[in-house]
């Protein structure tokens, strides 16, 4: 039996899991929280030591003895801009920084469009990526700009740091595919994206194959490629061609396992690469659960007692139609369009329609999401919800016949440094020749509620006919 750890360094926190190599049994696990540095005062940025000093602490009391190979899964969409040194030019810009909106914009107009970026790397620039970032950063800061001569991203620096930090930098394909400069198509870097936003180029990782190792410590610790959190939690999950995961957060996603690129000409498609060889298009929208909690403090209840009322009306909830963009939407592209109720009318009129509605409201707009991965091609034949809301007896029993297909439901598991490790499991079998390089090790899948939709499909088919006819009135074309 061999060991192996997985450590997930999040936008706050530091955990680590400790698995066995055949099994992925859980041996023991780590926690710390990232210490917020003196006088740091912007949630936009960060001394990246904070990282170091928290995995140190989580791996603390002899966690990690034993141990033959380690998985780095870190924030996504962070930039590390380095001079020729390696030393940082400025604190690293974390993936919540909003503050490069009109940079990816102006990049948009730039390229030729949405439809020219889309092609060119299978995204459209966001004021998250890094792209936008470095946009910004020549813009406002064109001194650091000036100094920039090498870009990481967490991931990327963490592992550096813990091989010594050597000549040699990596990433894998899964971090590099949120850059905005890297083509999950081509398997190639566009650096002339580089150049259009910082002003010139620069030096960019390797990128690693699925199962390569980035390097062994002074101590003979295999390190393998990591890669980003939501790659990480995918391999962590066990997904494969076919699945699909919906997260549920203030806002929403819709990912999908798939065998090619995906690329969609507005863009609404963002175009991942996974940590196993495969890809991950996801699809965003503006609005999920803050639909929920608007709504449960419009009728002063909480998540759980929103559930508890939409479960004593019935699909459809009596003619009502909530079009949930309170916050514009992203999918379709809808910026500044508001929320809607449709269908009132005096008998439904009630707190527990009002209720139904939100929830039929949320998860039709989540299916518009998933609707677009299916019109490019993508095969999905299950639905794991991800959030705290999947857990919520509304959107268990809405989501079979709302989603038509299988809703899987995962036990609430450190997906992302199980992932981790799971990749340090597969990159040391094979150094040590026990695995193949295509074929991920076979971890047992996680625990999960597996929901059909029943007997109530044509009902809850009609739900969703009836949310499509109320759009398509009030926002005709914008699919």
């Amino acid at each position: 039996m061999g060991i192996v750890a997985g450590l997930d360094s999040s936008s706050t926190f530091t955990r680590i899991v400790v698995c066995d190599t055949d099994t992925g049994a859980v041996l023991r696990q780590g926690y710390a929280p990232h210490p917020q540095p003196e006088g740091e005062t912007t949630p936009h940025e960060t001394d990246p030591q904070s990282w170091l000093l928290s995995l140190g602490e989580a791996a603390g009391g002899g966690l990690l003895e034993g141990v033959q190979a380690i998985g780095v899964s870190a924030q996504q969409h962070g930039l590390l801009p380095l001079d020729s040194q390696g030393a940082l030019v400025r604190p690293a810009l974390v993936g919540n920084d909003k503050r490069a909106q009109v940079a990816a914009l102006d990049l948009i107009d730039a390229l030729g469009g949405r439809q020219a970026w889309s092609e060119a790397v299978g995204c459209v620039p966001q004021s998250a990526q890094p792209v936008a970032k470095l946009a910004w950063m020549a813009r406002t800061e064109p001194e650091a700009a000036r100094r920039t001569a090498v870009l990481m991203q967490p991931h990327d620096w963490l592992v550096w740091q813990l091989l010594g930090r050597p000549a040699r930098r990596t990433t894998d394909r899964g971090a590099a595919s949120g850059t905005g400069y890297w083509s999950p198509r081509t398997g190639s870097y566009r650096p002339d994206l580089v150049e259009l936003a910082l002003g010139h180029r620069a030096m960019l990782p390797e990128v690693l194959g699925p199962a390569e190792a980035a390097g062994t410590t002074p101590e003979g610790l295999l390190i393998s490629a990591g890669t980003g959190e939501t790659m990480a939690a995918a391999l962590g999950l066990g997904l494969a061609p076919g699945d699909a995961v919906v997260s549920l957060g203030a806002s929403g996603s819709v990912m999908a396992v798939h065998h090619e690129a995906v690329t969609e000409p507005n863009g609404m498609v963002t175009s991942l690469a996974d940590a196993a060889g495969l890809h991950l298009p996801v699809v965003y929208t503006s609005n999920a659960v803050r639909t929920l909690r608007g709504t449960a403090e419009l009728l002063g209840t909480d998540l759980e007692g929103l559930s508890a009322l939409a479960l004593k009306s019935t699909p459809g909830a009596h003619g009502l139609v909530m079009l949930p963009y309170l916050e514009g939407e992203r999918t379709p592209e809808l910026p500044h369009a508001a929320g809607t109720l449709s269908g009132l009318r005096r008998d439904s009129m009630k707190p527990e329609h009002l209720a139904r509605a939100a929830f039929e409201g949320m998860l039709c707009g989540l299916v518009d999401a998933l609707d677009v991965l299916r019109s490019r091609g993508v095969e999905i034949r299950r639905v794991f919800l991800l959030g705290a809301a999947a857990g919520l007896p509304a959107v268990q029993a809405a989501a079979p016949g709302l989603f038509a297909t299988q809703i899987v439901v995962p036990q609430p598991a450190d997906y992302a440094a199980l992932g981790a490790a799971r990749q340090a499991a597969w990159a040391l079998g094979v150094q040590q020749g026990t695995l193949a390089p295509h074929t991920p090790p076979a971890w047992q899948g996680a625990a999960v509620q597996v929901f059909e939709a029943g007997e109530e499909f044509a009902s809850w088919q009609a739900v969703r006919q009836q949310y499509v006819a109320t759009r398509e009135q009030l926002h005709p074309g914008a699919f």
